[in-house]
């Protein structure tokens, strides 16, 4: 009780020594009705306080815990949780963190690095930030649920075209979303609610976070085959198999360009014979568009798959994000848009996707989506973009070649021209966790376990370090 009464004191009140001088006859007739209020308010507390028996120690002193109070603090009800495993791949940068060799490399975690190995922020982001910061008429006021009206509009014609025939018929709606992973939260909630088939069917192997999304979101997932270890490319003839022998009406996650983790895409050609298949058979494409412009450097020829499958009318759903092709990584600033058979049913689409979003998150952040917009919206920005864009690609690109090369120049077991055939962040090195670990271990280089590194964070500097380690990981565990 000291303590609560050394707080009223220093609010102008008076100790309980002293609570005599708060009887009615000390008070004046000047005080104010404000202060007479006080004084009864601490009257009340004093004469609320414990009473004290003849074993009880001096009032002031400080009253200790009983036994059962102290077992009642000592025992958290979260006792029983047992301590979660590190992220596979956010794990990978904790350990290379805790590593202090000058040497050390970090290839886990997909973020573009310069040449230099520093984060880097495209410099049409700053020019759109600063708008954004001069234009003194902007407001911090909640978005719509469904997110920034012009954002959309905007991401929608940058992934399916600007004369894209779905969105000159209102036949697409589209909800800003927490980057490319929120947008297949929604996307997998929504289709969970209200589709008639609830199983999705994954490639194997994908994005570490994909089975837990759709799990999560109320779906069943299921794998097909797309990745073929023996050629380090793709199983074509697997992936027409099991699509061929999945259920009708299926949903098919489809990695739009630069898959994650393998680097492998179909080829036109390819996406068109699994476009026939898929429409035959009415089956749900899914796309996760998470590096348009960032595989090839072209937003166009990145996002043609996607738009091969909304030309033919029929329905599909497309995941956007724009952490890597304009680095907005923190921002989490992405797009789910689902294309319907007409206007009406896009209406009515958007109406439960707002049921989906409103106990989630309420409504998306302003900030990212605002950059994005700005930037979309003038001829110039946007111009300026797409150079920035294909330089990040190219030299992504230029690692590729530059690690073969340095892996040749060794005489490397194998063959490790799937390294310049792959596209987008990552490469799927063929190598195995023993190796990796032996990489970890004796050159400090850091990666995930299957053997995925990003090419983004390599350097012309880094490259030689990486083809050591590659070299004698591969001749000392063959």
């Amino acid at each position: 009780m000291r303590q609560q009464f050394t707080s009223l004191e220093a609010h102008g009140f008076e100790s309980p020594t002293t609570q005599s001088a708060f009887s009615s006859s000390s008070i004046s007739s000047s005080s104010s009705a404000s202060d007479r209020r006080l004084k009864a308010l601490a009257r009340h507390l004093v004469d609320a306080s414990p009473v004290m028996d003849s074993h009880s120690q001096n009032p002031n002193d400080t009253v200790s815990p009983s036994p059962t109070s102290s077992a009642f603090h000592a025992d958290s009800v979260f006792a029983h949780i047992v301590r979660a495993p590190e992220d596979p791949i956010l794990g990978v940068t904790v350990a290379y963190n805790k590593d202090p060799s000058p040497v050390k490399l970090n290839l886990g975690v997909g973020a573009y690095r310069t040449e230099e190995g520093k984060p880097l922020v495209l410099n049409v982001v700053r020019q759109a930030e600063q708008q954004l910061v001069n234009d003194r008429s902007r407001v911090k006021e909640y978005l719509p649920i469904v997110g920034l009206a012009e954002y959309n509009k905007l991401s929608a014609k940058l992934i399916l075209g600007a004369d894209s025939p779905a969105i000159q018929e209102n036949r697409v709606t589209t909800v800003q979303c927490l980057s490319g992973t929120g947008s297949l939260r929604v996307g997998g909630e929504f289709l969970a609610r209200h589709y008639h088939q609830l199983t999705i069917y994954i490639p194997l192997p994908t994005w570490g976070n994909h089975p837990k999304i759709f799990t999560l979101a109320g779906l069943s997932v299921k794998t097909y085959r797309y990745y073929d270890p023996a050629t380090r490319g793709l199983d074509f003839q697997g992936l027409l198999e099991d699509l061929g022998s999945a259920p009708s009406g299926a949903i098919v996650l489809l990695h739009a360009c630069a898959h994650n983790p393998t680097g492998v895409d179909p080829t036109i050609q390819q996406w068109e014979q699994i476009r026939q298949l898929m429409r035959s058979k009415a089956l749900l494409p899914f796309f996760d568009s998470a590096y348009q412009g960032f595989a090839s450097g072209s937003l166009d020829a990145d996002a043609q798959p996607v738009r091969m499958f909304v030309a033919d009318g029929g329905e599909c759903l497309v995941a956007q994000s724009y952490a890597k092709n304009m680095g907005l990584y923190g921002e989490r600033v992405g797009a789910l848009s689902i294309v319907c058979k007409s206007a009406d049913v896009a209406s009515r689409v958007e109406s439960q996707l707002k049921l989906v979003i409103r106990p989630m998150y309420s409504s998306p952040p302003i900030h990212g989506a605002s950059i994005v917009a700005t930037i979309l919206k003038d001829r110039n920005l946007y111009t300026e973009w797409t150079i920035e864009l294909k330089a990040m690609a190219d030299r992504i690109i230029s690692m590729r070649q530059q690690l073969f090369d340095a892996l040749r120049a060794r005489g490397t077991p194998g063959d490790w021209s799937h390294i310049i055939k792959q596209i987008g962040m990552f490469t799927f090195t063929g190598l195995n966790s023993e190796q990796v670990v032996f990489m970890t271990r004796e050159y400090h280089i850091y990666m995930t376990s299957d053997g995925r590194i990003s090419m983004a964070g390599l350097s012309s500097r880094t490259v030689p370090h990486l083809a050591d380690a590659i070299h004698a990981a591969v001749t000392s565990f063959a």
